[in-house]
């Protein structure tokens, strides 16, 4: 884990802590499962990157880059918030749409706080009314974050004249600015989720950052690699198969692994041209892989079409959870 990192964002929510604040209770007794909700490309996987200091949910500017619900968790002397990272709240019928959006509806019911990210460059239109409904029931647990701040001409009074029509009982002190990019307001935000937690046993061991088992962390690896260079229709149309993972030293794993389409015409597009879009795909997987991993990972990525998988149940029921 990045120690710097984890050392200032501690040291500075402590002092926030400090001064006339009530005593903290000891290190570990502060807890919450907080799940983290916004339109696609608000920022919320940006913003749990930033506070667990590590890559726990890949990041891209392709909406609903997120399709599962992924924890990061973040260990101060405050305490520990176990982060949920939700797919972005989109307004479609498809079937892929609304598996996600039941992940999100389960989340909410079972955490103990909410942090809605709101993106201040955009008008809050149709979809953010439908979050601000389903969290109606929840604002007594809410904690609101309007991200990309830094932005040009950031729309705040905006934003803040929609939570009041429609969150009205969130108040002022949980509604909060931030650049999760950047790493402005995020201690603030932390803190606010601290004051709201309660005391409880920690639910991971201080030195983890993420449950994310290995297959599933060497996959959305690939996806976020691979949606990055991939223009169009054809990232929505992509999954990360892990076919076969085989430890053959202790600091060597090797890994197959197949980038599934939809069709046919799409598996040329992710080979490309002399077979170079797929080389760098693995290249640049197995780079990233090496800063997450304190072992080698050798990668056999390949590609092949799995026919229209978004349309079929026992596909998304093995990728959506």
């Amino acid at each position: 884990m990045n120690q710097n990192i984890e050392e200032k964002k501690e040291a500075k929510l402590n002092d926030e802590a400090g001064g006339n604040a009530p005593q903290q209770p000891p290190v570990g007794e502060k807890t919450a499962l907080v799940t983290i909700i916004g339109r696609p490309s608000a920022g919320k996987s940006t913003f749990l990157n930033t506070a667990a200091g590590e890559p726990v949910s890949i990041v891209s500017a392709m909406p609903q880059t997120t399709r599962n619900a992924i924890r990061g968790i973040v260990n101060t002397s405050l305490g520990q918030l176990v982060f949920v990272d939700t797919p972005g709240y989109h307004d479609s019928e498809k079937k892929m749409n609304l598996r996600m959006r039941n992940i999100v509806a389960d989340q909410l019911d079972s955490s103990d706080l909410v942090l809605y990210i709101i993106d201040s460059t955009r008008n809050c239109a149709e979809e953010e009314r439908m979050i601000a409904e389903i969290l109606e029931s929840h604002q007594d647990k809410l904690v609101i974050a309007l991200n990309k701040v830094d932005e040009k001409n950031p729309l705040l009074a905006h934003a803040r004249k929609f939570i009041k029509a429609h969150l009205p009982l969130v108040p002022e002190n949980r509604i909060l600015e931030m650049s999760a990019k950047n790493d402005v307001g995020i201690n603030e935000v932390l803190k606010a989720l601290y004051d709201m937690a309660k005391v409880a046993p920690h639910l991971y061991s201080e030195e983890f950052y993420t449950d994310q088992e290995v297959d599933f962390r060497i996959a959305e690896v690939i996806r976020e690699q691979a949606i990055n260079r991939l223009d169009q229709e054809v990232p929505h149309a992509v999954y990360v198969q892990i076919a076969d993972l085989e430890m053959r030293s202790p600091t060597k794993m090797w890994c197959r692994a197949f980038l599934c389409v939809e069709k046919e015409s799409q598996k040329g597009i992710v080979i490309g041209k002399g077979a170079q879009m797929i080389k760098t795909i693995r290249v640049e997987s197995i780079k990233a892989l090496k800063k997450i991993f304190d072992y080698k990972i050798d990668l056999d990525l390949q590609v092949k079409v799995d026919k229209n998988w978004r349309q079929r149940d026992a596909t998304l029921n093995k990728l959506l959870k």
